[in-house]
């Protein structure tokens, strides 16, 4: 089966809309429920032919968002566990947050405070009580989306523990890979439980159905296929035994990487980046691996699709009849017109299948 779906980003809608994402966007679920519906509302008026739906890239997936559904917290999950830690939080009006990074440069592991202190600071229970609201004073006709969670699967969403710690540490923690191993082991490890005990509290106040975790471990694919065994895969398997079957993502190309990615306890799915060897892929996982797939930046940008029609057909020649998705996120300076015509090859494949969302009545007019 063959799916393409994408998602405008924050740069995109404001431009369009004039929307802002302030700091009320974030921590104030009525803002955020309106702001939201307002861009899915313009989506699906705008590009009624292209399955576009506004998430978070790469994490909400269209066929399971619906309008009653109000996200809170929700905010990158490196960015809650760094607010955590006491980094500041510090939103965009056109683009995503960020926090100061570096909350923990030169704090050994053992002075870390224990995972479950986590479950006491001011931020979880804000959040907590937000998601009672919500079931309370709607009668059942919202449904609280908690944090971590980006739609109504049940899948939970973490940024890897690896790419986690170059947030929260700096660029140095790639040196202390190779200078302190054991050190940084250690923080993965508290990293990976922290996540764990976050997701598994959240899942429980707001009651979906767990079914899988999104680890995007964006930094991964600057490390040798060894370092990734060595830090990446055993981070990894700690999420896995504890919350579920893992999609793994990592950015960039991973051909080198995919025998690595092949050791990670439940792995279901990979979501990698568009250079990423589709051939490999089917050599190592096989042809009945869901993958996801996204096009390559400058392809997208690019005033002729031809790039980005080559690039697609190369990418369903070495996918073998494998599950496949395509995914991609609308920056400012892409293209729409490239993207559709990357939509209408993909529509042409024979074993194309359509995704599409449960909006109601009157929700693709603005």
């Amino acid at each position: 089966m063959i799916t393409i779906s994408g998602t405008p980003s924050k740069g995109w809608l404001h431009r369009a809309l004039g929307v802002t994402f302030d700091r009320d966007y974030y921590f104030d679920p009525a803002r955020r429920h309106e702001v939201d519906r307002l861009c899915n509302r313009y989506a699906a008026e705008t590009f009624p032919d292209l399955a576009i739906f506004y998430s978070e890239s790469n994490l909400g997936r269209i066929q399971y968002w619906t309008p009653d559904q109000v996200l809170v917290g929700g905010i990158q999950p490196n960015l809650l566990l760094g607010m955590l830690l006491g980094a500041e939080f510090r939103p965009a009006d056109d683009r995503d947050a960020d926090i100061v990074p570096g909350c923990l440069a030169g704090v050994e592991p053992a002075d870390l405070p224990t995972v479950e202190t986590l479950l006491e600071h001011d931020l979880v229970r804000q959040f907590d009580r937000q998601i009672v609201q919500i079931r309370s004073e709607s009668h059942g006709n919202l449904h609280p989306i908690p944090p971590f969670f980006w739609d109504a699967s049940g899948r939970a969403a973490l940024h890897g523990a690896l790419t986690t710690a170059q947030k929260l540490c700096g660029e140095t923690i790639f040196v202390d890979m190779m200078t302190d191993p054991d050190r940084c082991r250690r923080l993965l490890q508290w990293i990976a439980d922290a996540y764990v005990l976050l997701v598994r509290h959240f899942a429980k106040a707001a009651d979906p159905p767990m079914t899988e975790v999104h680890v995007g471990e964006c930094s991964c694919c600057m490390l040798s296929p060894a370092m990734s065994r060595d830090f990446v895969v055993p981070a990894t398997d700690v999420v896995a035994r504890a919350l579920g079957p893992v999609r793994f993502h990592s950015c960039g190309n991973s051909t080198r990487l995919l025998d690595a990615f092949a050791q990670i306890e439940r792995l279901c799915s990979l979501d990698v980046g568009g250079e990423t060897s589709l051939g490999r892929v089917r050599e190592v996982f096989g042809r009945q691996m869901p993958v996801s797939i996204a096009p390559l930046p400058r392809d997208m940008s690019a005033e002729s699709p031809a790039p980005i029609v080559d690039w697609a057909r190369r990418a369903l020649e070495e996918n073998a009849g494998g599950p496949l998705d395509f995914v991609y996120h609308v920056e400012p300076d892409y293209r729409i017109e490239t993207i559709r015509a990357l939509t209408d090859f993909v529509k042409q494949q024979n074993d194309f299948r359509a995704v599409r969302s449960h909006r109601r009545a009157g929700e693709g007019r603005v």
